[in-house]
C-alpha cells in the first residue's frame, strides 16, 4: 500500500519546482449549495479556518436566511458569490438540468439575479464578491451581457476559461464523482488534475480551482480536502487566494488583454 508522502509525490514535487523557480500557483475554493449553517458547512469551514484557506461560498440567496450570515461572522476567511436565483431546473428532462438557460425570457432571469444579489449584500455585506456561479455550472450565453448591469463583474463555472463578456474565474478539479459513487473521487486521479491543470496555468496564467459540495461530502471527499490543505497551506510553491483578490487581477487583465501571469 502507498504511503500518503507517495500519493501526494506528484503535487508536492511539482509545488517544489514553481517554490524553486521563485514562483507560487495559485489555488482557489469554491464550495456550491450553502444554504443554512449545518454540521456539514461547520465541517468545512472549521477545516479551512485551521489551515488559513480563503473559501468562497456559491450561496443559493432565494433559501438562505441570516443564520448564515451569523456563522460566517465566526469564519472572517469566506466569502459569498450568488449561486442562481433558486437552484431550480427549467430544462426539460432530455436536457441537461439548467436554472439560466435558453428555457425562459432573459428579462425574467436578469431580475431574479439582480433580486438574489440584492438579497445576498443586505445580509452579508462586505462578504459578497460580485460573481455568479449558475446552477450547475450552465448558463445562456444570452444573459452574459445582461449581467454587469445588475452588479455581477464576474462569472465562475467548471473547466477552462474561454472567451466572454463577462471576466470568469472557473474551478478545474471537482472532488465528487458525479457519474458513479456521488462520493469523494479518487485522490491519485485529483492530484493529477491538479498538476495538469497547474502545468496549463504555467503557460498561460491563471488559477487552480478546487470546486466541493460540502452537503455531499463523505469520508473520502474529507480526507481528500484535509490532507490537500495540510500539504498546501504552507508551501512555499503555492498561495491560497481569497476570490476578491484573484478577481481584482483577472478583472485587470480583461480590460487588457496583453497583460499575463496571475
Amino acid at each position: 500500500m502507498m504511503t500518503i508522502a507517495e500519493i501526494w509525490h506528484p503535487l508536492l514535487t511539482e509545488l517544489d519546482r514553481w517554490a524553486e523557480q521563485g514562483k507560487r500557483a495559485v489555488f482557489w475554493l469554491r464550495d456550491d449549495d450553502a444554504v443554512a449553517p449545518t454540521q456539514a458547512l461547520d465541517h468545512l469551514l472549521d477545516l479551512a479556518d485551521r489551515f488559513g484557506i480563503p473559501t468562497t461560498l456559491a450561496v443559493i440567496p432565494s433559501q438562505t436566511k441570516a443564520a448564515l450570515a451569523r456563522r460566517l461572522d465566526k469564519s472572517p476567511l469566506a466569502q459569498v458569490a450568488l449561486h442562481g436565483w433558486s437552484h431550480s431546473n427549467h430544462a426539460p428532462k432530455e436536457q441537461k438540468k439548467q436554472e439560466l438557460g435558453p428555457h425562459r425570457a432573459v428579462a425574467a432571469m436578469t431580475e431574479e439575479l439582480r433580486a438574489g444579489l440584492l438579497h445576498l449584500a443586505r445580509l452579508h455585506k462586505a462578504r459578497v464578491v460580485p460573481m455568479l456561479v449558475p446552477p450547475w455550472n450552465r448558463i445562456d450565453a444570452a444573459l452574459l451581457p445582461r449581467l454587469q448591469s445588475i452588479g455581477v463583474s464576474a462569472l465562475s463555472v467548471f473547466g477552462p476559461e474561454e472567451p466572454s463578456p463577462v471576466c470568469t474565474v472557473n474551478t478545474h478539479v471537482d472532488l465528487i464523482d458525479w457519474k458513479g459513487s456521488r462520493g469523494g473521487r479518487d485522490t491519485a486521479e485529483l492530484i493529477k488534475e491538479i498538476v495538469d491543470r497547474m502545468r496549463q496555468v504555467e503557460q498561460t496564467g491563471g488559477a487552480t480551482g478546487i470546486l466541493t459540495h460540502h452537503l455531499v461530502h463523505d469520508e473520502q471527499a474529507w480526507l481528500f480536502l484535509e490532507q490537500l490543505f495540510d500539504l498546501t497551506a504552507r508551501h512555499a510553491g503555492c498561495d491560497w487566494a481569497p476570490i476578491s483578490r484573484i478577481l481584482q487581477h483577472v478583472q485587470k487583465v480583461h480590460e487588457k488583454p496583453a497583460t499575463t501571469g496571475l
